[in-house]
């Protein structure tokens, strides 16, 4: 059997689509040649089994271990569904691996569990030693019965190591820094639980509640058991954060170039990748580290004060000089930036904090902190383990200086933005320093040259030069497929509304045409409607000003958006009022009537702090030609990722052939009649040619109208529609 057709043995359903097929040789075709993918498919079409299935293939024919990773918990749970499709077709072992956090049965740190593992492990070992010295000292003992004075002396020599091996079992028991659920790991047998695991797809779930039930810890338990897997579905952090990723790997027991990746969901891989590689000191851990150091008798403890005290004194002179009349009282419990980048030069805060340090040169101080910091966290992982602390002591030298070492030496690095921020606490305004990453292919070029090859797919990764860039890709093979249903079923309208800038959002001409036009699609719409805003202020907005019939719901921040996803699904007559930059506007389903139409109100651009600005300038200096200065930092950083955030919510409807629907733009931007006038407003151009093709543009008063007669067209009213 060929590699083409062998793919086609782990596919678990009748047949795939057309389009399915071609995607799957692809894909099996580059595993083979060792290379990247992007994929591009219309929601709904069957991306997730399109890369899985070659993949799994190709896996099991060449010795590797395939990861799908997402950000998003109803892909996982789309994974689980998958991967037991599968496996009913052809057995694969599949592990679903989630973070300790979520699986730990007696709520404990990392670096306490970490501590508690070793304790444990030196408890288990020893009553194993024990348990072999005893049945060494019975065969002496009946050795020495008989006469063997040799016996008789060594089974001395072993009495005596009993007896100090006894006293360490006495002192750990005493301690009691272990823990049960992993001891049970250790000294039981663990091989019902893989028996078990390994029947079918687990879910983190249903392993927590097994492991429970025994005793058992299940997340070291998979750690163990990970090795020689087919499939692990796993989370971005897993792959994205260095650290994790070198010991994920080492619990698969797989090298990086034995390892292929799947990463759903990866237009938002950039962020994710920014997000991991962004590293922050806070005030109050320096101020900890100088507490601790206070208590320290060592030469090196003066010096490691003496530079960590001048950056505490420079963060918070920093932020201080940075408020003007009124501002320190308008700081709030949330982070808010102080810019300190400095365009001449190294920044404020490292300006600074060199005005403030007073030394013989604040590297060697630094290093003695460095030093010093390693050694008292190893004191106090000590200290734990033997039972001299109940719980494991975090050094905050080490953490202060370690960061304090990246900030002076990376600082300055183009793609790095060092920025300060402020919070209110019960205690007063607080500062911290952080080195925010700007370019993510620092984070991910190095790791996509690691693996074997990697699969990213996405409804929304086009223009895939763009994602070749940001995420540093070298030549990979680029697919897509857009709208694979029919095209009969489905309508999307750009409406001719003014364009929605912010400093147009309060006038009341615009906010009247705007209620009227989502209140014509929510009575022109047989059944639900979602309809999607630039933040949760103006979903808001809207909210209160409908007063349509249909029963309207609003998404917040800070509520937990599956009930309300459930909640609207379960009525056929609602309007669901959230954000664009919100959970519900990807990788989630509402089919067929759970949602008819959509609606996306303005362009959602995001919030141009200086922050974005630094990635702006970051993408410009990385992308730009030195031609049409700026355009390629604003089309990288800001244009590209805005118009996938609305095809991303446009694509929330119509995920079957048998399904259909109407997608409504309210903004001129989105129009294509409207391209010359608006000029570089215009965001028509970023859509791919064939989703401009199907905008049509429509003036507000006549939407109604459009949708009316194509909802009658699909018989989709139960009696009479509503009158025009």
């Amino acid at each position: 059997m060929s590699g083409t057709d062998g793919h086609r043995r782990f596919f678990p359903y009748e047949e795939p689509y057309d389009h399915q097929e071609e995607a799957m040789g692809r894909i099996r075709e580059a595993l083979v040649e060792e290379r990247d993918v992007l994929f591009e498919g219309a929601c709904g079409t069957g991306k997730t089994l399109a890369s899985l299935v070659p993949a799994l293939e190709y896996g099991r024919a060449a010795g590797k271990t395939v990861l799908i990773t997402t950000n998003v918990h109803q892909q996982t749970r789309q994974f689980i569904e998958e991967a037991r499709a599968i496996t009913e077709q052809v057995p694969i072992r599949t592990v679903v691996f989630r973070g300790k956090a979520s699986m730990c049965h007696i709520d404990v740190g990392y670096e306490e569990c970490q501590a508690l593992r070793d304790t444990t492990r030196e408890l288990v070992e020893t009553e194993e030693e024990i348990a072999e010295l005893e049945a060494k000292e019975s065969e002496l003992l009946e050795a020495s019965r008989d006469g063997d004075g040799a016996a008789t002396e060594a089974r001395g020599a072993v009495l005596e190591e009993l007896e100090e091996l006894e006293t360490s079992i006495e002192a750990l028991e005493e301690e009691r820094n272990t823990c049960s659920h992993y001891y049970n790991n250790l000294a039981g047998d663990t091989d019902a639980f893989y028996s078990w695991l390994y029947e079918d797809v687990r879910t983190p779930d249903e392993i927590y509640e097994y492991a429970d039930a025994h005793d058992l810890c299940g997340y070291e338990l998979l750690k163990e058991g990970m090795e020689g897997v087919d499939l692990v579905v796993c989370n971005y952090h897993h792959l994205l954060d260095p650290a994790i990723r070198e010991q994920f790997f080492r619990w698969l027991g797989r090298d990086p170039e034995d390892v292929i990746a799947v990463f759903d969901e990866a237009h938002n891989v950039a962020d994710a990748a920014r997000e991991h590689a962004t590293r922050t000191l806070a005030e109050r851990t320096l101020d900890a580290a100088l507490d601790e150091l206070e208590d320290v008798d060592d030469a090196r403890a003066g010096p490691a004060a003496n530079v960590l005290g001048a950056f505490r004194e420079a963060l918070v002179e920093t932020y201080e000089s940075s408020f003007g009349f009124g501002d320190r009282e308008a700081v709030d419990e949330t982070w808010s930036d102080v810019p300190v980048d400095n365009e001449t030069g190294r920044d404020d805060l490292s300006i600074s904090f060199l005005e403030h340090y007073t030394g013989q040169g604040f590297e060697a101080d630094l290093e003695a902190a460095l030093a010093l910091g390693e050694e008292l966290d190893r004191r106090y992982e000590r200290a734990y383990k033997q039972g001299e602390a109940t719980t494991r002591t975090d050094c905050q030298t080490l953490t202060a200086a370690a960061f304090l070492e990246r900030w002076m030496a990376e600082g300055a690095d183009a793609g790095t933005y060092p920025i300060v921020g402020v919070r209110r606490t019960d205690t007063g305004v607080v500062g911290r320093a952080e080195l925010y990453t700007c370019l993510p292919r620092q984070v991910t070029e190095p790791l996509f040259e690691e693996l074997h090859a990697t699969v990213l797919m996405s409804a929304t990764l086009r223009p895939f030069e763009v994602t070749e860039d940001v995420l540093g890709l070298s030549e990979p093979v680029t697919m897509a497929y857009g709208e694979q249903f029919p095209e009969s079923r489905r309508r999307t309208y750009a409406v001719e509304t003014p364009a929605l800038f912010a400093s147009q959002r309060d006038d009341p001409t615009i906010q009247e045409t705007v209620g009227g036009v989502l209140e014509d699609t929510v009575r022109f719409t047989p059944g639900n409607t979602l309809a999607f805003f630039p933040s949760y202020a103006e979903a808001e907005r809207y909210y209160h000003r409908f007063s349509g019939g249909s029963t309207p719901y609003l998404d917040e921040p800070g509520t937990r958006a599956e009930t309300l996803r459930e909640e609207f699904i379960a009525s056929d007559d609602a309007v669901l009022f959230t954000s664009l930059w919100g959970t519900l506007a990807e990788g989630v389903s509402f089919d067929d009537e759970a949602a008819r139409s959509v609606v996306v109100v303005g362009v959602p651009y995001p919030h141009l702090d200086d922050r974005m600005e630094a990635v702006q300038r970051a993408y410009e200096g990385a992308f730009g030609d030195g031609e049409n200065e700026g355009e390629a930092g604003w089309r990288y950083a800001v244009e590209i990722p805005t118009v996938r955030k609305t095809r991303q919510a446009l694509g929330r409807v119509i995920r079957s052939p048998e399904d259909f629907g109407a997608r409504v733009l309210v903004d001129e931007r989105y129009t294509g009649s409207r391209r010359s006038e608006l000029n570089e407003y215009s965001v028509y151009p970023s859509f791919p040619p064939e989703e401009r093709e199907e905008h049509i543009d429509i003036a507000p008063e006549k939407l109604k109208f459009a949708m009316l007669n194509f909802y009658s067209d699909m018989d989709a009213w139960e009696g009479s529609p509503p009158p025009p």
